[in-house]
């Protein structure tokens, strides 16, 4: 593991209990960070601070809530500091299903987690980072959201959603010492698998070049250098972590 400086900084993990977000955490922390996990999952989140250790904190939060996150970064931050990093893992796959037959239901969660929950984390903690000067937001996308997968349009749109968000975060942030990029990662074997039929994985696994999935630790290699000070002229973009698949 290359090992990355975070000494003295506070990052919040959305979907910190289990998956990538736990992945990313236990980087976070092995590079000297305080992290707090936000996660709707009260029985993972105990799972994980036990595993985390000391380093790690938990706030029950559910982002979908239009006003869970502005309270838990109120909570957060009286707690364990100033928040410096956010980190949105947190997501839905949905069902996969074609859009004729999508239901709107189905389609309204996974925006609702995917790219409501994710801007509303960010409104959350952007007054802190913007009031010391500072902050670190990476957002986890995905390359169906540049290419779109067929059978999972919620998932695809919400993604593309994210995307656009980080490019105008980006924009907007520039000069004002918080940059914002995101990871759009190929399929990676994580609990979400479960929510997916077998045709739809082997079908993601035959687009990767590399003929398998990415894993967790290298998904979370790459959001650690973001987190850094080091991360310092990048802003408004996308890293792509895709095995070859990405074309753009």
């Amino acid at each position: 593991m290359n090992q990355l400086d975070l000494q003295g900084q506070h990052a919040v993990v959305t979907g910190g209990a289990s998956g990538i977000g736990l992945g990313i955490a236990r980087r976070l922390i092995a590079s000297g960070a305080q992290v707090t996990l936000w996660d709707r999952d009260e029985a993972g989140l105990r799972r994980a601070v036990a595993e985390l250790g000391e380093q790690a904190r938990a706030e029950v939060v559910d982002i979908a809530e239009p006003t869970a996150a502005r309270e838990a970064a109120q909570r957060t931050a009286v707690v364990g500091g100033a928040i410096d990093i956010l980190v949105n893992s947190a997501g839905l796959t949905g069902p996969n299903a074609p859009v004729v037959d999508y239901k709107l239901d189905d389609w309204s969660q996974v925006m609702q987690v995917n790219l409501t929950g994710l801007f509303l984390c960010c409104q959350a903690v952007l007054p802190g980072m913007l009031a010391q000067g500072y902050g670190r937001i990476v957002n986890i996308a995905s390359v169906a959201g540049k290419e779109g997968n067929p059978n999972a349009c919620a998932y695809s749109a919400s993604k593309a959603g994210v995307i656009a968000l980080t490019k105008t975060l980006g924009k907007e942030l520039a000069q004002q010492g918080v940059v914002v990029n995101c990871v759009a990662p190929a399929a990676v074997e994580t609990p979400l698998f479960a929510q997916m039929s077998p045709t739809h994985i082997d079908y993601m696994r035959s687009k990767i070049p590399m003929g398998r999935f990415g894993t967790i630790d290298e998904v979370a290699a790459l959001v650690g250098w973001l987190c850094t000070r080091e991360c310092s002229f990048s802003t408004g973009a996308v890293f792509d972590l895709s095995g070859g698949r990405a074309t753009y």
